[in-house]
């Protein structure tokens, strides 16, 4: 019996010696793996720290320049613009990579489709050439589905820009309020005439704004009236200023979470080129402006800044003169500045050395009341050679010239295709046509730049795909008449 209990008892020793071994194992086991565990998690936080570095960017790609997207991919621009101003800003957007979605009205579209038209039944180029690189969409927006379906699209998109006359967005229902309750993350911009003061609900059409941004009053000779320029500085500029506004609420956004309104006046945007005049302004009560010929010409200033004419807009004299041609062709001339580092190549050129010492001619102050008499006797010497071959020689010694370049000689200008200034782009309807490509180029953002929709082209597309509409529910809104336009009575036949 003795001995049965001691093999009891040594079975049991050996039975917990087992289990302790077997728990040890055990836990040594879990303690590797934990300890594995650890290290795992140790190395993947290395690893996201290594591929965000400490500025919070992400890692440099290593793709090829100009093959990893473009600068505003995946911002979605709900585009209710027209005409110039708004067109102008969209189709940049555009350019940078942006989904620009246009909404227009149902067999109408925007009003310069049909403006200014040069092929018979198509798209005008006013239309073609601010319209590029955009999707079309049309909509009646006084629809019951038409408002759903703008619903659906402010609560996809990023942007939406308008340049409606004051108070048009408000009128549609469309107010900031509810923009912003429906998308808080929603930005709207907006082209208007004038900002917030007594002409805030005037309407503004280009030269409109050239005026009232005090452009017109300093364009122009002295004895004659106002001039507004070519250049559509109260229309593009302010669509340029707004597209820069817009990149920048895009980029506080990413920081706050929240959209915001961003408004461009076109009053605003024309002064703000013309900041030299303001400038001049100022001078005005400290003395004459002495860079100006009507000073030289002993013509007093008023209490305005002055017309005039060709002079240059910075502390250098210049003026346009004639070149050889002049008698035939219109724009055989070029704009030359006396800049005073290089009056001595200017001496030598012209023929006239001694004017490098001659007391009346050898410095900026001198030279000031006998600039009418400098550039007559320049203009002899440009009037014997073409505009390139006097800015070739002139070139040469670092004298700054500019030939006058008519749009025939731009559009047929070499380097401009290059560069993709001038784009040559193939429409459905009207053919080939010219269109000035984006201004600003990108090294790591390469602009295609696309022909500009057809009326209600995607329509159907960024219903379906965009807006997530069932092919059930795109008959729905067919029927409904929000997309089509309203068919015409039928004419009654002659009795």
């Amino acid at each position: 019996m003795a001995t049965r209990k001691a093999k009891k008892a040594k079975s049991k020793t050996k039975a917990a010696k087992a289990k302790a071994k077997a728990t040890t194992k055990a836990a040594a086991k879990k303690t590797a793996k934990k300890v594995v565990k650890l290290k795992s998690k140790a190395r993947a936080r290395k690893a996201v720290a290594k591929a965000v570095p400490a500025n919070g960017l992400p890692k440099p790609s290593a793709r090829p320049w100009g093959q990893d997207g473009k600068a505003l991919d995946g911002v979605k621009v709900l585009d209710f613009t027209h005409v110039q101003s708004g067109p102008t800003c969209t189709q940049l957007l555009g350019y940078m990579g942006a989904d620009c979605i246009k909404v227009e009205r149902p067999g109408v579209g925007d009003i310069t489709r049909g403006q200014l038209r040069d092929v018979k039944g198509q798209d005008s180029l006013y239309f073609t050439m601010l319209n590029g690189n955009k999707r079309s969409i049309t909509i009646d927006s006084k629809n019951p589905k038409g408002k759903e379906i703008l619903e659906r699209l402010i609560k996809h998109c990023d942007v939406l820009v308008e340049n409606f006359a004051p108070g048009a967005l408000d009128r549609m229902g469309l107010t900031w309020d509810y923009i912003h309750k429906t998308n808080p993350r929603m930005i709207v911009a907006s082209v208007k005439g004038f900002g917030p003061g007594p002409y805030e609900d005037c309407k503004v059409y280009e030269n409109v704004a050239q005026c009232a941004g005090g452009t017109a009053s300093t364009t122009g000779f002295r004895d004659g009236p106002p001039l507004v320029t070519g250049a559509q500085i109260g229309d593009s500029g302010t669509g340029l200023h707004l597209a820069f506004g817009i990149v920048c609420a895009l980029h506080q956004r990413q920081r706050t979470g929240r959209g915001q309104k961003v408004l461009c006046a076109m009053q605003d945007g024309v002064l703000n080129l013309a900041r030299v005049k303001l400038r001049d302004q100022q001078r005005l009560a400290h003395g004459p402006l002495t860079e100006y010929s009507q000073y030289g010409e002993g013509i007093p200033f008023g209490k305005a800044v002055p017309r005039a004419g060709n002079d240059s807009g910075g502390g250098q004299p210049g003026w346009i003169l004639k070149c050889k041609g002049w008698e035939t062709d219109p724009d055989a001339y070029i704009y030359f500045i006396t800049q005073a580092p290089v009056w001595g190549p200017i001496c030598d050129l012209i023929g006239k050395p001694e004017w490098k010492t001659d007391p009346d001619y050898a410095t900026p102050p001198a030279r000031l009341p006998r600039l009418r008499h400098i550039f007559d006797t320049i203009e002899e010497w440009t009037k014997t050679m073409t505009k390139f071959e006097v800015m070739e020689k002139c070139n040469a010694v670092d004298i700054p010239v500019g030939p006058i370049l008519s749009m025939k000689e731009i559009a047929e200008e070499p380097s401009l295709r290059d560069t993709g200034t001038v784009v040559e782009v193939d429409h459905p309807g009207r053919g080939k046509y010219l269109t000035v490509g984006n201004p600003v180029k990108m090294s790591d953002s390469i602009t295609e730049v696309k022909r500009s929709p057809v009326l209600g082209e995607h329509t159907e597309e960024i219903l379906t795909k965009v807006l997530g509409y069932s092919a059930k529910e795109l008959e729905e809104i067919k029927a409904s008449g929000a997309i089509t336009a309203p068919e015409k009575p039928a004419k009654a036949e002659a009795a």
